[in-house]
């Protein structure tokens, strides 16, 4: 592979690489998975193309609510729209709320889609009586849940070992949160992206939760008692 330092693209400056009498250009953002990875991991075009396609399926459920009742109204919205919004969402922890808030307006839309409001009234009654958490806890919800496969065997080794409980710390053993079964929290360099990583994102959602939910030891009743505490969270007014 030979460089050229001659040749650069204008808007980010990425250097032209030939290999043999072909050039190659740095991408700006790749596609994995269908997660849209930028080259900063600022995830901007992921969330982006989510919020677009998730508007679109809006205004194609929006054209036939006057045929469908609310129950299959709200299927149709679950099943079109908050899919597509929590693929992937894991990747979306620890995102500023100048990003999450952009996802937060598909669950807004889609709430007064299903009740019929106006954009003047007040959100919060109408994601309670949906029981729909907040697009930040439904981050957290999916982090807790992946965090529990690891801790329980449920999730790939590659994942799994990177969490450490502070009772299997020596040197943590005789502390109050070693007996809470609480992960241990590595230290970052970078907070803007070191803190989005797995390995300090997940222990610190789940440090966060109370032991009583943690504790739990069948997957079903884990996500039942998440969603409930997560729920009590998200609307404690």
């Amino acid at each position: 592979m030979e460089h050229r330092p001659g040749h650069a693209t204008t808007e980010w400056s990425f250097t032209e690489w030939w290999v043999g009498t072909d050039a190659v250009k740095p991408s700006r953002h790749v596609r994995d998975l269908g997660i849209h990875l930028d080259c900063d991991l600022s995830m901007r075009t992921h969330v982006s193309k989510t919020v677009s396609a998730c508007f679109a399926a809006l205004r194609q459920i929006k054209s036939i609510r006057r045929s469908v009742t609310r129950p299959v109204l709200t299927s149709l919205v679950v099943t079109l729209v908050l899919t597509r919004l929590d693929y992937g969402s894991v990747t979306l922890a620890g995102l500023p709320n100048r990003q999450l808030s952009r996802l937060q307006s598909v669950i807004n839309a889609a709430a007064r889609l299903i009740f019929r409001a106006k954009k003047s009234d007040h959100i919060t009654p109408l994601l309670r009586d949906l029981h729909w958490l907040r697009v930040r806890e439904r981050i957290d919800f999916r982090l807790a849940v992946l965090t529990f496969r690891c801790l329980h065997g449920l999730a790939p080794p590659y994942l799994a070992n990177e969490l450490q409980l502070v009772s299997d710390v020596e040197s943590r053993r005789r502390l109050r949160s070693a007996n809470r079964q609480q992960l241990v929290v590595p230290t970052s360099k970078r907070k803007t992206i070191g803190d989005r990583a797995f390995t300090v994102a997940a222990p610190r959602v789940w440090n966060s939760l109370s032991s009583a939910t943690t504790s739990l030891q069948s997957l079903p009743a884990f996500r039942n008692a998440l969603k409930t505490e997560l729920f009590r969270r998200s609307f404690h007014d």
